[in-house]
């Protein structure tokens, strides 16, 4: 059976890149980007609805300087091997070099059964092949593998950034080969800039289906799809295909600007819920990535009847 709930959104106003974990404490636990992008935080609430007026707390502050002091982003919350990890991107300045910001990845940790009180001890940079621009990570397990996948520039490549899969030693230690899995190569992803960032995976019907997003931060951006039989090797490129159309794109329409880096969740009685960003303006005075009107959003998956997912198109603002 499959519900046509509505939410009321926006879910949350000023939040992008958002991110929602169901945890086996029947929580779900919301973190994303805020415009000062200063800080992580981090909420809860028994419903999804619910994380709109939940209190959010401060889980970790940037420095002053150095590589943990500039543009905070995209963090996400996760629950590995008993403990609870935050994976983010920090920059040393907010200042670009040939288009590209200096970001790199790092990792939080908390022992607390609940990631809302205790300490988050920072467990320092994700390591990868390069040196070099990286961001967007999220991590998923299968088949009893810790995997960890982010969008990082290879300096050989021309472009943004490229997505790569690793398996994983611990939750912040990756082992093992680093593939690329997704390099921008159709128009919908090279607008602006060539973009493959913000991967969210979803597990179901024998498939591993990962979502992205492509291009510009502003009307532009999208999201893409790539999909790997669940008995395939994951760390082989060659079992990733890529969806050659976006899965989910601005709808004028429905006043839905630039949706995109999506979470997955469920609700309450286990139906899949899309979590994503949108702006509800075309036009942006100045660099889109300083306009905080990026807000989260929900709305029901649905499925085709070949057991792809069904993203519709960004609902309109208000629901139920």
């Amino acid at each position: 059976m499959s519900t046509n709930r509505e939410y009321s959104n926006p879910l949350v106003e000023q939040r992008a890149d958002p991110w929602v974990y169901k945890h086996t404490d029947g929580y779900y636990y919301f973190t994303a980007s805020v415009p000062e992008y200063d800080r992580i935080e981090v909420r809860r609430a028994a419903t999804i609805e619910g994380l709109r007026e939940a209190i959010p707390v401060v889980a970790w502050r940037k420095y002053e300087s150095g590589p943990l002091s500039a543009n905070i982003w995209a963090p996400e919350i996760h629950y590995i091997d008993g403990k609870w990890y935050i994976y983010f991107a920090a920059a040393r300045t907010t200042e670009t070099k040939e288009g590209l910001f200096d970001h790199r990845m790092f990792v939080l940790e908390n022992a607390s059964a609940n990631p809302l009180e205790g300490e988050w001890v920072e467990k320092g940079q994700m390591k990868t092949a390069w040196e070099s621009f990286a961001l967007d990570a999220t991590s998923f397990e299968h088949k009893g593998v810790q995997y960890y996948v982010w969008a990082q520039k290879d300096p050989d490549i021309e472009g943004n950034s490229n997505l790569y899969i690793s398996s994983m030693a611990n939750g912040w230690t990756l082992t093992g080969p680093q593939t690329m899995i997704a390099t921008p190569e159709y128009p919908w992803e090279i607008i602006g800039f060539r973009v493959n960032e913000g991967a969210a995976v979803l597990k179901r019907n024998g498939k591993i289906f990962m979502s992205f997003s492509a291009s510009a931060t502003d009307y532009n951006y999208c999201m893409g799809l790539l999909t790997a039989d669940e008995d395939s090797d994951l760390l082989d490129a060659a079992s990733w295909t890529k969806h050659p159309e976006p899965v989910f794109k601005t709808s004028e329409e429905n006043g839905q600007y630039g949706p995109g880096h999506n979470s997955f969740t469920v609700d309450e009685n286990g139906e899949d819920v899309l979590i994503y960003h949108a702006r509800t303006y075309k036009e942006i005075t100045g660099d889109p990535l300083y306009d905080p009107n990026r807000h989260t959003r929900a709305q029901c998956l649905h499925w085709n009847e070949d057991g792809t997912p069904d993203f519709g198109i960004p609902v309109k603002d208000g629901g139920k």
